[in-house]
């Protein structure tokens, strides 16, 4: 897959073009061929003093001459800058979008590959105008969260025969945050709890809003007749209320668990991150307000996209904290609202 250039004059404003540095030249598989044979050219026109292989050989010196300077001339005056995403995620494949920029005023630049550390396929560059922009994106996938660098990109030319590979180096020094895995949604993560909230619920309880009339029942309460459509029917026209669930959710990641020199408790620590981001990504989009407790901070209930990318971010940068024997549990800061608590050394519980 090569990626299509766009001519024009319209310059952007490239903020590496200072920071490209040369690399040496690399002989490709033809060129090696190439040289070998010309070896074994030289010593036949040697050893037989033929005039056309002499002529043979000075035009493959020309060829060599020609690749080197030629490839050489190719990768100078460029300029790239890369594009990342808004979010990136653990373990979930994403694209880096680039432009590559000639600033050359004469020739245009042929045969480019553009490569980027940690990407899965080079991208070749067969035509790029002189003054002209090409457009194109890297795929990505990063396994663990954190903060991650792409430190470097490689141009190189295969121009004009193939034979030798001239390349620069671009720093492009970008960092990337990378949210943890996000697992597929579990419906079934928070068990309900009925107690009063704010949402009502499709069940009969002790809410506002009007659920059902029925008929009065031995044992029901009296203050909840329904008098006008008693005295209307005749008979006892009981109101029944909808039950109320709470819609705040508290997360409560318990991340003082000390140093976690063990593989396994190092890769269920990174599993509990990824069930905290999950439950608290599915919450947010289902309308709740979510808490996220630490134990170094405390992201109050709040709702929304801008909520979302908070606890993503915190989540990201959370490490192990020294383990306090006989510390406190996590507590929400609203008693009333269901929680979702995470911790290493037992199973996650809920209530």
């Amino acid at each position: 897959m090569s990626a299509k250039p766009q001519g024009g004059k319209k310059t952007l404003k490239i903020s590496y073009a200072r920071a490209t540095i040369p690399e040496g030249i690399r002989i490709t598989k033809v060129g090696l061929w190439f040289v070998l044979f010309t070896f074994v050219l030289a010593v036949a026109a040697t050893n037989t003093g033929n005039n056309t292989l002499y002529m043979t050989l000075a035009m493959m010196f020309g060829v060599l001459v020609v690749s080197g300077v030629a490839s050489r001339q190719n990768v100078r005056g460029l300029a790239l800058t890369l594009d990342p995403p808004s979010e990136v995620f653990a373990k979930r494949p994403f694209e880096v979008g680039f432009q590559l920029l000639s600033r050359a005023r004469v020739a245009s630049r042929w045969f480019l590959v553009l490569e980027l550390s940690g990407a899965s396929q080079p991208r070749l560059i067969a035509h790029l105008p002189r003054r002209g922009v090409s457009r194109g994106r890297f795929d990505l996938l990063i396994a663990s969260r954190g903060r991650h660098r792409l430190p470097n990109a490689h141009v190189s030319s295969l121009f004009p025969f193939g034979l030798f590979r001239k390349g620069t180096r671009h720093r492009v020094e970008r960092e990337l945050l990378v949210f943890p895995e996000l697992f597929p949604s579990d419906p079934s993560q928070l068990a309900e709890i009925d107690r009063p909230g704010d949402d009502s619920a499709r069940r009969a309880g002790a809410g506002h809003e009007l659920y059902a009339l029925r008929a009065f029942r031995p044992g029901d309460d009296p203050r909840n007749v329904h008098w006008k459509q008693t005295a209307r029917t005749g008979r006892m026209v009981y109101t029944e209320r909808a039950s109320e669930r709470s819609r705040r959710l508290s997360v409560l990641f318990d991340n003082g668990v000390g140093d976690l020199t063990h593989e396994a408790r190092r890769e269920r620590f990174e599993r509990l991150v990824s069930e905290a981001a999950t439950v608290a990504v599915d919450h947010l989009a289902r309308g709740y307000e979510v808490e996220l407790v630490t134990r170094e901070r405390r992201l109050p209930f709040a709702a929304g996209s801008r909520q979302r990318l908070a606890i993503l971010e915190a989540l990201a940068l959370v490490e192990p904290t020294a383990q306090v024997i006989g510390s406190a549990a996590l507590l929400s800061s609203d008693p009333r609202s269901p929680f979702l608590r995470l911790q290493l050394e037992s199973e996650r519980k809920t209530a």
